[in-house]
């Protein structure tokens, strides 16, 4: 598939509030014109980023969940976002990656936020999720991961038959991530972009959170080369970006600075 649409939507959230926030997104959802492949929410968007998953959690079976299920079914679209999720006896923040056949991937955040209290409530996830959608490789981060770069370095894929690959082609961040640090949230999607040669797509949430912390959005998409093809800022806002693949590989080919990574692996 050449394009990729994503339409992305920066909204306030009603705290703690999974009735209200489902209705709001429905809503919203359901008056994106046009066709797009996905369709991203804000990280916690049926609560908030609430650290009362005791309360607030959900199971995979839950209201949420099926409410992705039905909605990703309703406008044929892939619908993506993260639940404060209970499996067994622990909490994780967990991306979900819902097709509109009803089946779904899933990604735990690796990095719990510890300055909010996170790592005391949810459980960290042990590894990378590397989604697709019509030849495109995308990486499934949540907020906090986005600082820490060796969880995102692009791994080159050897193919026996063909010459080594890069490992994704755009890393998607859905954020509740506060204004006060919004510089560093918009310098850090672009330096994530410039280092992968890949596309990045951050969505965050706008407004006052329960804790009393401001939230300016700063939804952002960049492509390989670090430059932003969409900013927004302070305000609600649903829009929908096509990423080119002849783009990535035009910049990949012509500036192969993917090739000569250091090898690693990641040790959970």
């Amino acid at each position: 598939m050449e394009k990729l649409s994503i339409t992305t939507i920066q909204t306030d959230l009603h705290w703690e509030n999974r009735e209200a926030n489902l209705n709001m997104f429905t809503e919203k959802i359901r008056s994106i014109e046009g066709n797009t492949h996905v369709v991203v929410l804000p990280e916690m968007f049926a609560t908030g980023f609430t650290m009362k998953p005791e309360q607030y959690a959900e199971t995979m079976e839950g209201t949420a969940v099926s409410w992705m299920r039905m909605m990703a079914k309703e406008k044929n679209i892939i619908l993506a976002g993260s639940l404060s999720i209970k499996e067994g006896e622990e909490f994780f923040n967990r991306f979900i990656w819902m097709l509109p056949n009803g089946q779904q991937g899933q990604y735990d955040k690796r990095h719990c936020f510890t300055l909010g209290g996170e790592d005391e409530h949810y459980s960290p996830g042990s590894k990378r999720v590397i989604a697709s959608v019509g030849g495109w490789r995308i990486n499934l981060q949540i907020c906090y991961d986005l600082r820490f770069p060796v969880w995102a370095r692009q791994q080159t894929q050897p193919d026996p038959e063909q010459e080594p690959s890069p490992e994704y082609d755009l890393i998607i961040n859905v954020a509740n991530w506060p204004e006060k640090r919004s510089h560093h949230w918009k310098t850090l999607l672009q330096a994530r972009a410039i280092e992968n040669q890949s596309y990045v797509v951050g969505v965050n949430r706008v407004g006052l959170d329960g804790n009393g912390l401001n939230h300016s959005g700063d939804s952002m998409v960049i492509d390989p080369f670090g430059e932003i093809l969409y900013h927004c800022s302070a305000k609600e806002e649903i829009n929908t970006a096509v990423l080119e693949k002849s783009k990535l590989e035009e910049i990949r080919g012509k500036f192969g600075f993917w090739k000569d990574g250091d090898p690693f692996m990641i040790i959970s």
